[in-house]
């Protein structure tokens, strides 16, 4: 792996901090307490071609590489997760449509998503399939020139503001997991209603949400790849999504590591600074090698994607380590900071909250453990 950046990478990099530090990190305190979704800034991230990062030029994308993606995830994330995360989904729906999408499909429905009115969402967990994703009871009947979609989805990112949703469905119960097929759902559709976003403990800007549908028509040419194709299309987009979060834990990562720096030299105690003290230096150590271990982990998944390999065991590795390791540095940074740490007029109180989900969205844990074993044990 050729481990120095391009002109282009390391232009999206470029592009991507100067709007986290001019813009997202100002308003990410307000956001984040007030709950409210980023309108403003999708807005900015649409003006800087960074909200069709996966999607062709031919369809007003900007074509940036997985490497290019995960770089950019990691700044927008430094500044505000709730952002980085809306930014990932509608990326990772993108990515799967111009996989999937025949021509037709990629001409009505990839434009859409390098706008703010048409943000991606990924629909496939239910309240009783989240890990088990082949456990899914929403139903698409076929009857003939449309389906019709009835059951419920639930935590469905940026649902109340998306345009586009990608929706799993079962076509045919008798086949189980080779009978879910994949169907693109215009926002607002008749028969689809959203509901209030979940209260949550951190990343509360990103707005998850249940999604019900009721005799819910969906034209038959909006079927993604063939009839019991839906759990191949969503495995294949979550593969992607473990790159985005991964790259996601690395920007908390980074954060956690520049406030405990900073602190650490600011703050006194017994007449110097704490970061003069062994117990600080070795969270700051420990912090910093994990960031580095995290930051390579997941490179080095985008850039066996970019080269055409698998990427499924490598993708769960990077999200797996990089995820708990930004939970680890959160814990870190709240213990340097003290009691101040744990008051929300400080960073690192929003910074532990956010971490904490991470290790939960896109697979748990303990399924990138299986997917990481089953291949190690081929």
């Amino acid at each position: 792996m050729d481990l120095r950046l391009t002109e282009t990478q390391e232009a999206a990099r470029q592009t991507a901090r100067e709007l986290a530090e001019k813009k997202l990190l100002p308003a990410a305190a307000k956001l984040d307490a007030g709950e409210t979704f980023p309108v403003e800034a999708v807005k900015d991230l649409a003006e800087a071609g960074l909200l069709g990062m996966r999607i062709p030029e031919s369809h007003g994308g900007a074509a940036l590489d997985t490497v290019s993606y995960a770089l950019t995830l990691m700044e927008i994330a430094r500044a505000d997760a709730a952002v980085a995360v809306t930014l990932s989904v509608n990326n990772l729906v993108a990515e799967t449509l111009a996989n999937f999408a025949t021509p037709a499909q990629k001409d009505a429905w990839l434009p859409r998503l390098n706008t703010p009115e048409g943000l991606g969402a990924f629909a496939l967990t239910e309240p009783q399939a989240g890990s088990d994703a082949s456990n899914l009871r929403t139903r698409a009947e076929h009857k003939g020139s449309h389906y019709l979609l009835n059951g419920e989805k639930t935590w469905i990112t940026s649902a109340n503001h998306a345009g586009v949703f990608l929706v799993m469905a079962v076509t045919d119960p008798a086949k189980r997991s080779k009978g879910i097929s994949a169907f693109l759902v215009e926002g607002g559709a008749k028969g689809m209603t959203v509901g209030k976003h979940e209260p949550k403990m951190g990343q509360r800007a990103s707005h998850s949400c249940p999604v019900f549908f009721k005799d819910c028509k969906v034209p038959a040419a909006n079927l993604l790849g063939g009839e019991g194709e839906g759990l191949k299309v969503a495995l294949s987009g979550l593969d992607s999504g473990r790159i985005g979060i991964a790259s996601l834990s690395v920007g908390i990562l980074q954060a956690c590591l520049e406030e405990m720096l900073r602190y650490s030299k600011e703050r006194t105690a017994f007449g110097k600074p704490i970061a003069d003290f062994q117990a600080i230096q070795w969270m700051i150590a420990d912090t910093a090698v994990e960031l580095e271990a995290a930051r390579n982990l997941t490179l080095a998944a985008a850039w066996r994607k970019d080269a055409g390999e698998p990427i499924g065991e490598k993708a769960a590795m990077a999200k797996l380590f990089a995820s708990e390791a930004a939970n680890r540095a959160a814990y870190r940074a709240t213990q340097v900071f003290g009691g101040y740490g744990y008051s929300r007029e400080f960073r690192v109180e929003r910074l532990y909250r956010d971490a904490r989900v991470l290790t939960l969205y896109e697979g748990t844990s303990e399924i990138q453990r299986l997917v990481i074993a089953r291949n190690v044990l081929k």
